[in-house]
């Protein structure tokens, strides 16, 4: 099995090697929910509402993720550091941590999503329409709530060993095992956005079967163990907290947006503007994708070179970082300028709910490159331990910018469902520039005249 030497060779050669993977994971994890959004826009009569419906779990699938987040890349970086250092038990025992937290998380969150289903919804945005099929989708999605962390947690950590070929192949199955099912179960079965949800949990059962079988297994460097409560140690997972709050706050404040866009639009335009906003969000999922994989590909090539103390690599690591994701946005850009359909019929052939989301998706994508510049700025912050800046940087952009700007512009000048849209662009230029900025100064600039 392959394993990626991040001793030698050229650093693009290392982040090539581990995004490239990471890429076809990141597009294969997102096939998951884009596959389920696909089939159930096209469900006869009821698609537009039903869609409207998955949108408004939105928020609990980013709350799982958040917290799948918050222990496997809070604890991924701080493996590879041990691994720079050549310290194998001390890497070994943050994943058997991380391992541990993730399962008592998984647990109560289940019983979370199952007591508070109907309020959380309702929260959400839910009107009567919507709620029946949001509820139906929910139940049996939270049933998956387990399998899905330990999936989502774990993998960053068969990454942080250098296997990323293999973290691909864990996502792999269980997305080709989505594909196929979602339409058995939605069309074949006749069970509609329930068969979508029933496909999803399956799936995720495969993947989390298949990231443990390879930690347990001789092959992994780093082999898994389930610690017992009274071997566990509350400093290291204090650390391993604080560095993934971070990512934690991502997830969690791309909940928040969407719980308070949806009640916005719902105020401006109803059931069908939350539609849009969904299939809105959806082609974002799609586009983040790339710099997802190059952000956390390269982040076990900046940990590992860190802890190894080579600060010249480490800055050409970052150059890489950001030159593939300016390309990369500014190609995205063009292409949802000039073929906003494309994207959109992915989700919808209703001619209105299109109508409505070409302008939108327009005026969301504006200044998607800037994105390039907070996505870099948090990899470094997160990769090197820095994790108060990240944390801060997270929450400026998503609590201080977007949530505020989302309340106040569709009061001005009569933007209405347009303000919330603009928040993203406004948020994406001064949210991206201030982490970046404070990157260059605090970071890299330093990486050539001192040793990290």
């Amino acid at each position: 099995m392959n394993q990626i030497d991040f001793d030698h060779g050229s650093v693009r050669a290392n982040i090539m090697q581990a995004a490239l993977p990471m890429l076809a994971a990141q597009i294969l994890s997102l096939l998951y929910s884009i596959v389920d959004r696909m089939y159930i826009g096209r469900i006869p009569g009821t698609g537009t509402l039903a869609l409207g419906g998955v949108g408004l779990c939105f928020p609990v699938v980013m709350l799982m993720t958040a917290f799948a987040n918050l222990y496997g890349f809070g604890g991924a970086p701080l493996c590879a550091m041990e691994r720079g250092r050549g310290n194998t038990e001390a890497a070994r025992k943050v994943m058997n941590t991380a391992f541990f937290m993730l399962l008592f998380c998984g647990v109560l969150l289940t019983a979370a999503a199952y007591i508070l289903a109907v309020p959380m919804l309702r929260l959400f945005g839910a009107s009567d329409e919507t709620l029946p099929y949001a509820y139906s989708y929910l139940q049996i999605y939270a049933a998956g709530t387990v399998p899905y962390m330990l999936a989502t947690g774990l993998n960053p950590y068969i990454n942080a060993q250098g296997f990323a070929r293999k973290g691909m192949q864990t996502v792999f199955i269980g997305a080709v095992t989505n594909i196929i099912l979602d339409p058995v179960m939605i069309f074949g079965l006749g069970l509609g956005i329930r068969g979508a949800a029933i496909a999803t949990v399956l799936s995720q059962i495969l993947s989390m079967v298949t990231a443990l079988r390879f930690l347990l297994s001789e092959q992994a460097e780093l082999r898994l163990a389930l610690l017992k409560p009274r071997e566990l140690d509350l400093h290291l997972v204090s650390n391993i907290t604080g560095l993934g709050f971070s990512n934690f706050v991502m997830q969690f404040t791309n909940s928040l947006v969407a719980v308070v866009c949806n009640h916005v639009l719902s105020g401006y335009g109803g059931d069908i503007a939350v539609s849009v906003y969904t299939i809105v969000s959806s082609v974002r999922s799609i586009m983040d994708v790339p710099l997802l994989a190059v952000s956390n590909g390269s982040g076990p090539v900046l940990s590992y070179n860190y802890g190894a103390r080579r600060p010249g690599r480490l800055k050409e690591a970052i150059r890489i970082i950001c030159r593939l994701g300016v390309a990369y946005t500014v190609l995205s850009w063009i292409l949802i300028l000039a073929f906003p359909e494309f994207f959109i019929r992915i989700f919808t052939s209703d001619r209105e709910l299109i109508s409505h989301a070409v302008p939108a998706l327009h005026i969301y994508f504006f200044a998607f490159i800037f994105q390039v510049f907070q996505y870099c700025a948090q990899s470094v912050f997160k990769s090197l331990n820095m994790k108060y800046r990240a944390i801060f940087f997270s929450l400026f952009r998503k609590v201080v910018l977007v949530v505020p700007l989302t309340l106040i512009l569709p009061r001005i000048a009569g933007l209405g469902a347009r303000g919330v849209y603009m928040a993203e662009p406004i948020s994406n230029a001064l949210g991206g520039m201030a982490s970046f900025t404070t990157m260059m100064l605090t970071v890299y600039m330093k990486l050539g005249k001192e040793e990290v």
